[in-house]
């Protein structure tokens, strides 16, 4: 029996219990029950209170907060003297906190690639406001982009300026260069990198690659908790953010007489309010239980399967030799992750709705993901849409009145969502072949009638 046999039946053993194929582990990953039980453990053998203080109880969450810092900043290699971890809601939290303290100002760039999760694309707004430019960068056939060097080229170097892109898309599952971060460093950028997705199964040392922020979820690592993420920030960095407001937890000194305030020195002037501090707890075992499975070992079993992933696709042929399948973006395992997106076509090529794969999968007890993935720079590359189609569209229709049907109608009824499938620590061959035998039933397949079209989900990442 493999490790990853050993998982499936010892930690994951529920999947198999209640007869669920999970492929959704780009939207969340799942937890292995000793995490549960050793947090559960810890929980019952201690009394935690609200760390804002110096009693017992206070000083217990206190030192849990600090080890689970420490324990990140091992976990991804990073020098403590050169890196803080700022504890958040979610990866978003932390992309907000970039966002909003940024000193943006008239002759700053914000760049950004195409293939960016909307919290990534959010910042631009803050951007704007302070009369920044925003710049896009392009994506190919292949959904990568191309020679950025010469794309980050031109910056006024008097100003704060910022590059932001994914180490991995959460749409296509594309790695993305690590190596762009020293390239945008050189040019004069600051760096912002999203590992929300790359960081559940790849290895990243910021003593390697040394981005100025990185954001990250956690329950997209290890399942559990939710409800924590973190931006690790270079320390000379963080002296360049001004927020613009301040809570409790992060203040030294407030008066409401004078209106003056001081904020702590450190990353808790990022952190609003009580953390989360009995979550926070939990976060270290998440890393022991990833370390003990092995990054390595976890991605390579995750390219494997993502492998035999796309041979099931690339097999689908109907009876006439069309494709029953439209894969986005790279077709080998070559420079991606365990992600991969497509739409379901019929034999004479037009694309089945998402909404009907997703009821079809769920009736088969198959979770995977439909919709954008708060993606639409990436969806727009895939799918081909036209800026000037797009933007009549959009400006056409009643903002009050808008819905997605409207919008795919007024865009000739061209996709607008795509089906998502991601594989991970618990995926096992039997997993497999239900996704393939699941497949099977499109071969030759067409609705009998128009379905009501099931709009994608625009909300969850």
């Amino acid at each position: 029996m493999t490790l990853f046999d050993e998982l499936r039946k010892n930690e994951f053993g529920r999947l198999d219990a209640a007869g669920q194929v999970y492929l959704d582990y780009t939207g969340a990953g799942l937890y292995g029950e000793s995490q549960v039980r050793a947090h559960l453990a810890m929980l019952s053998g201690e009394t935690l209170g609200n760390p804002h203080s110096q009693n017992p109880t206070s000083k217990r969450s206190t030192e849990h907060i600090e080890a689970a810092r420490r324990r990140v900043l091992a976990f991804f290699d990073a020098d403590p003297d050169e890196y803080e971890v700022i504890f958040t809601l979610n990866a978003s939290g932390a992309l907000k906190l970039v966002g909003e303290s940024y000193p943006f100002e008239p002759g700053s760039r914000y760049v950004l690639l195409a293939d960016n999760h909307n919290s990534v694309n959010g910042i631009r707004e803050f951007a704007a406001a302070k009369g920044a430019q925003v710049t896009y960068l392009s994506l190919d056939d292949e959904l990568r982009a191309r020679s950025i060097g010469e794309q980050l080229d031109g910056l006024d170097l008097g100003v704060a300026n910022l590059f932001a892109y994914p180490a991995q898309s959460n749409f296509t599952g594309v790695k993305h260069p690590l190596e762009w971060v020293g390239l945008a460093k050189q040019a004069g950028y600051d760096v912002l990198l999203d590992a929300a997705a790359y960081a559940p199964t790849s290895r990243l040392s910021l003593r390697e690659v040394k981005p100025d922020f990185v954001s990250l979820s956690f329950y997209k690592m290890f399942g559990y908790p939710t409800g924590v993420g973190a931006l690790i920030a270079r320390r000379d960095k963080l002296h360049k953010l001004h927020r613009p407001w301040f809570a409790g937890g992060t203040v030294r000194f407030v008066s409401a007489q004078n209106q003056e305030h001081l904020l702590h020195l450190s990353g808790e002037a990022f952190e609003d309010g009580t953390l989360n501090f009995l979550s926070i707890a939990a976060i270290p075992i998440g890393l022991d239980f990833l370390e003990r499975v092995g990054m390595e070992a976890l991605n390579q079993h995750v390219t494997a399967y993502i492998e035999r992933v796309l041979g099931v696709l690339a097999d689908l042929h109907h009876s006439n030799s069309a494709p029953v399948v439209d894969v986005y973006g790279p077709k080998t395992t070559q420079g991606r992750g365990g992600t991969v997106s497509f739409n379901v076509l019929t034999p004479d090529g037009k694309e089945i709705e998402v909404g009907e794969i997703d009821a079809r999968a769920s009736r088969a007890n198959i979770s995977l993901r439909t919709g954008c993935f708060c993606n639409p720079g990436a969806a727009e590359a895939a799918f081909h849409s036209q800026a000037v189609d797009s933007y009549k569209c959009f400006h056409d229709i009643d903002p009050v009145a808008f819905t997605l049907q409207q919008y795919a109608a007024c865009m000739n009824n061209s996709a607008i969502g795509a089906v998502r499938v991601s594989v991970g620590i618990a995926t096992n061959q039997a997993d497999i072949e239900r996704f393939a035998e699941f497949m099977r039933g499109f071969v030759d397949w067409s609705p009998d009638r128009p379905v009501e079209r099931a709009m994608p989900d625009v909300v969850g990442g």
